[in-house]
């Protein structure tokens, strides 16, 4: 097992990084001051995983919830089941959450976490690949609504991250090159090093590699960890972060959540941001087919869908948390290794970008 620490002074907790920790009760014991749990799971998690948690956890009172399975249903009306699970079973100001699944059932349950009571603790017991080196990490959570995704939420940290990498076995191999989507970005934003590990070693990646997951992810959440320690509320840096997600999070809520998985759309939005960039000539030609040949490779997609038009399209990036004054802040690329947060592209560029990708010409 590895352990890293993300730096938040009093809000610091660690990141837990090995096999079957699933079945390891003393890395919840520390962190819970209560005895009363309640475990949110999904639907798709719940038969393979929930039993292993229960019975480790078995010298609990434990309660559990089990959502739908979805991006759709990140949603308020979700939401409230485990509000009803937490007020039906007099859950008190001590109590923890468990997020047992991926992205959605982290962001959810962090939600709730933050807001009943007005704060109460959680744990991530991330299960895909993305939630274990993204989502999982740095206290984001929320909900989506229909007009803009994550624009409902609340930094909430959680008491700890236990990343058990045995789950991924289960993970199916869309779910494994969307995870992967988030694994490059860290890359090419902020570590070039990085993405030259990763160039050569997308296949061992994509068959799951023991070796190769674990140094992954490990080294995804020690990028993560450091920006997060560097600005937990996202006022500067950790916006970098968000690397191809304005123009992900557009194709998410036009093609209606769910078509799309999350780390499927921010690699198509990577592209986009890297193409922009290149746009600009502050990267050239060669780091730009690197991005997007990386990309490919990971089986992800790297053209938006032709059914979104270039003005719906720009109209959904403008119903996001990183616009300013009515303009788009964009995450660009002044090298690859280096992201920089601009407002300062040319319009007309971005069009471009736009067109010939929803029009694959």
């Amino acid at each position: 097992m590895k352990t890293l620490c993300v730096d938040l002074g009093k809000h610091s907790y660690p990141i837990y990084i090995g096999e079957n920790l699933l079945r390891q009760s003393q890395l919840v014991t520390k962190h819970t001051p209560s005895q009363q749990l309640l475990i949110v799971t999904n639907e798709t998690i719940a038969p393979l995983y929930l039993d292993t948690v229960l019975s480790t956890l078995s010298h609990y009172h434990c309660k559990t919830v089990i959502l739908p399975d979805g991006e759709q249903y990140k949603n308020i009306d979700t939401l409230n089941l485990i509000y009803d699970a937490l007020l039906e079973n007099r859950f008190e100001r001590q109590c923890t959450l468990i997020a047992l699944g991926g992205g959605v059932v982290g962001d959810m349950t962090g939600f709730a976490a933050a807001s009943y009571q007005r704060g109460v603790n959680f744990i991530q017991m991330p299960t895909t690949l993305l939630a274990q080196v993204d989502s999982s990490v740095g206290g984001k959570t929320g909900v989506n609504h229909p007009l803009g995704k994550n624009m409902i939420g609340a930094f909430h940290q959680p008491r700890c991250v236990i990343a058990d990498t045995t789950t991924l076995n289960t993970l199916n191999e869309r779910e494994l090159s969307a995870g992967i989507a988030e694994v490059i970005k860290y890359g090419v934003i902020r570590d070039a090093e990085f993405f030259k590990w990763l160039s050569n070693n997308i296949p061992e990646l994509l068959t799951r590699n023991p070796q190769c997951l674990s140094y992954a992810i490990d080294r995804a959440c020690q990028n993560k960890a450091e920006v997060v320690a560097a600005d937990e509320r996202e006022a500067g840096e950790r916006a970098l972060l968000n690397f191809g997600h304005t123009f992900g999070h557009a194709i998410e809520a036009g093609m209606g959540y769910g078509a799309w998985l999350h780390g499927e759309a921010v690699a198509t939005g990577m592209v986009l941001a890297a193409d922009l960039s290149r746009r600009h000539q502050w990267i050239d030609d060669q780091q730009f087919q690197q991005i997007k040949t990386l990309i490919k490779r990971a089986n992800l997609p790297i053209q938006a869908p032709t059914s979104l038009s270039i003005k719906r399209f720009l109209e959904l990036m403008s119903v996001d948390k990183k616009v300013k004054q009515g303009k788009i802040n964009l995450v660009l690329l002044k090298s690859l290794g280096k992201a920089i947060i601009s407002d300062d592209y040319d319009p007309q560029l971005l069009y471009q970008s736009l067109q010939q990708s929803i029009e694959h010409t």
